[in-house]
């Protein structure tokens, strides 16, 4: 009775947060950007765009004024050309910040500009250190219609000063993001740079309708553990067109840590990736997890580039996660330079405290990987599921990898079962029964595979 109640639970949450929306091309539905009917410029309080004044009170008195044009058809928020020098700010609803060409939002390499928040309660710490972490640069909660864009301007969040402190151990808290919203809906993020994160560029946490178009991302590969865009238990997203250069994973999927994103168990769902142009030194271009303890599902991947990387597309996951990553649909991938084109993992990733539970065992199925040229890859796949719950349903097709290693060594799985079709290097015996993969617009939904949640109900 207990377990049927919790699975009752889980499916309503799940299709509260993901919706019951199957078809993942969601970039298809074109967001229009109104203009708004009430314009400020950001030097109208105070700012001086010389790069050493600080600039924080000047935003943040700029956002408080535009509040009073909630209900009257939202503002725009103009930054002109310059170097805007600030610490952390908060936007507001039914608003528009817009960069222009030639302005620079420079990130204060102060730490006290940025101030300390509470964890995500779907991690119950910070990322990086127990406790809280720095509040990022950019920061919305709870916000309708937000539009972060411009005439190509930059954020730039100097973050040289945070990788040698995160690297010399001398932070007290998780470093911070460029731009995160939380709980939020209808947001756009476009025709922007963003360089130099502290840690992730664009992180949407909690967040429905997100449309992320033509931007850039640049962190060297040096940097220890920069991410790029960073979707987190959010649904109904769109990245398109967007080139991103980062030193660990350039776009990562992620939904809870451990006990914390079981039980706050919001999925990150219905999401549509195409043409990117994705590179990273030390991580993954497309990552999945390691933190998906909520589940992520419905994802369609298509018209990606992806160049000098150390892995290509990669799924982490590890005991005492629970969650599932499940129905992927990834097409039209273009390699060259890679050390491993793709991974599966079970044995990935460390955990929040010791209080998770060993038993909470993650699904990965359903996951098809077809039409892929890879030029100068080191290894074609490790697949490593888990013992007591493999990997299965993985189904690779018309691929073809051009080898710097011998075939016999391009190759190694465990604990996996799947399909293969027209693949060389041929792959291993686990994943050699011919049968082509099914499409995307083919994958189940989440919401009618029992197996899995009744995996995580019990798990729970």
């Amino acid at each position: 009775m207990l377990v049927a109640l919790l699975l009752l639970l889980s499916l309503s949450r799940a299709i509260e947060a993901g919706g019951e929306e199957s078809d993942a091309r969601l970039c298809d539905s074109k967001v229009a950007l109104d203009p708004r009917p009430h314009s400020v410029s950001i030097t109208e309080f105070g700012a001086v765009g010389d790069g050493k004044t600080l600039n924080t009170i000047a935003f943040q008195n700029a956002i408080f004024y535009l509040k009073s044009f909630v209900d009257k058809g939202g503002a725009q928020l103009y930054v002109p050309p310059g170097r805007w020098l600030t610490g952390s700010f908060n936007l507001t609803n039914h608003l528009t910040l817009f960069l222009e060409k030639g302005a620079v939002v420079v990130g204060s390499q102060d730490p006290t500009h940025w101030g300390v928040v509470e964890p995500l309660p779907s991690y119950g710490r910070g990322i990086e250190l127990p406790g809280g972490r720095y509040r990022s640069l950019i920061n919305g909660y709870m916000l309708d219609d937000v539009v972060i864009t411009g005439d190509n301007g930059t954020i730039d969040g100097q973050g040289s000063a945070w990788w040698g402190w995160f690297t010399d151990k001398s932070l007290n808290y998780s470093r911070p993001h460029l731009v995160e919203l939380v709980s939020s809906k209808s947001i756009v993020v476009s025709n922007l740079t963003f360089l130099n994160a502290p840690a992730y560029s664009v992180h949407p946490v909690y967040c429905s309708d997100v449309h992320i178009q033509n931007i850039s991302v640049y962190a060297p590969p040096e940097s220890p553990f920069t991410v790029g865009i960073a979707p987190d238990s959010s649904h109904n997203v769109c990245i398109e067109d967007c080139t991103v250069r980062t030193g660990y994973d350039s776009i990562t999927l992620k939904s809870g840590w451990d006990e914390y994103g079981i039980s706050y168990h919001v999925p990150t769902s219905n999401l549509h990736i195409r043409r990117v142009h994705l590179e990273s030194s030390t991580g993954s271009t497309i990552a999945f997890g390691s933190e998906m303890s909520g589940g992520i599902s419905h994802v369609h991947i298509e018209e990606a580039q992806i160049y000098h990387s150390f892995t290509g597309v990669d799924f982490r996951t590890t005991r005492g996660r629970g969650g599932f990553i499940t129905d992927i649909s990834i097409t039209d991938l273009d390699m060259e330079d890679v050390n491993r084109a793709f991974r599966a993992t079970g044995q990935w990733g460390t955990h929040a405290d010791d209080n998770f539970d060993p038993l909470a065992l993650p699904v990965v199925s359903r996951i098809s990987i077809c039409d892929v040229a890879g030029r100068h890859i080191a290894q074609a796949g490790e697949f490593s599921g888990i013992m007591e719950s493999p990997f299965t349903d993985l189904c690779l097709s018309n691929i073809t990898l051009s080898l710097d290693s011998e075939p016999s060594d391009s190759w190694t799985c465990s604990d996996v079962s799947g399909y293969s079709y027209l693949v060389s290097p041929e792959p291993c015996t686990q994943l050699q029964t011919g049968k082509p993969c099914v499409n995307s617009s083919s994958l189940g939904s989440i919401h009618d595979q029992g197996h899995i949640n009744t995996g995580e109900a019990a798990a729970m």
